[in-house]
């Protein structure tokens, strides 16, 4: 069989599979990993021979798809914020829509000296490490509960040669004693009754620790504003990503801890995404 043929023939195996739309995109990406060219090889090599052990491997890899593994964990790379990192099924793949809590953080930490930055729930580490790599900074902390998610942090930590302070613990409670300039998050979010209906990839495969705050998915919300405001500095800034339909609620939980000056910025299909807000002075 030529590779042609091939890419055809596993184009048509996953257009039965969770994601149709991206059926030849998908099967040229397994194809390209699994043989470790690029797709430009993959043209001007139509009419190679396809076959043995590299057909039955890229067999498996098709199933994987067909079944709904999400093809970052098939390939365990992605990009984020320009930067290349390692995804395991211990952490959520990054979005881009956490690119925009990224941008609004560089902002804020740029205008101020030297800033602190801790990221709370950091998992594959990709907004505390696209921070450090951003602000030539060695002062940014990323904590979080899972032991196998901060192994693969550091990992893409040592990947884009950055500097980060890799704790375990609860939301804040390993710099509880510590003070910040900025606290940032892209905690779970995800209300728990939602959960059939995500798609198959997010619900069967991406860890529920890093999706599922409760049945509004604002628990942990509830529990990281008012630790927040314990280890910021007078004047300095929370950025949390939310969740669709959470605005009202997140503000009535900052403006309740003592935090002002709130504000929400919208995504590209203009849903408020990240939302900011000021700890007061005393």
């Amino acid at each position: 069989m030529q590779l042609r043929e091939c890419l055809d023939l596993a184009a048509a195996r996953l257009s039965g599979g969770p994601h149709p739309d991206r059926a030849r995109r998908d099967a040229e990406t397994l194809l390209t990993h699994l043989t470790g060219k690029n797709r430009a090889w993959l043209l001007s090599h139509a009419t190679d021979e396809f076959g043995g052990c590299t057909a039955i491997r890229y067999a498996s890899l098709l199933e994987r798809r067909c079944a709904g593994v999400p093809i970052q964990y098939i390939t365990g790379e992605t990009e984020f914020f320009g930067l290349p990192f390692r995804v395991t099924p211990d952490v959520l793949i990054p979005r881009p829509e956490t690119e925009h809590l990224v941008e609004a953080a560089i902002e804020i930490a740029g205008s101020a000296e030297a800033a602190t930055i801790v990221d709370v729930g950091t998992g594959s580490g990709a907004i505390a490490i696209a921070l450090a790599h951003a602000l030539k900074s060695n002062r940014v902390t990323a904590i979080d509960l899972s032991e196998a998610a901060l192994a693969v942090a550091r990992s893409n930590a040592e990947r884009n040669a950055v500097s980060v302070r890799f704790l375990e613990g609860d939301l804040l409670e390993p710099v509880a004693r510590e003070a910040f300039g900025l606290v940032v998050s892209n905690p779970p979010y995800v209300p728990a009754v939602d959960r059939p209906s995500l798609d198959v990839e997010v619900r069967d495969y991406e860890p529920a620790l890093a999706l599922f705050a409760g049945d509004d998915g604002m628990d942990v919300y509830r529990r990281l504003i008012p630790q927040a405001f314990g280890v910021l500095h007078p004047g300095g800034h929370i950025l949390l990503e939310i969740g669709y339909g959470q605005a009202d609620g997140a503000r009535a939980l900052l403006e309740r801890s003592g935090f002002f000056n709130v504000r929400f910025l919208p995504d590209l299909q203009g849903i408020p995404r990240v939302l900011d807000a000021m700890r007061g002075k005393d």
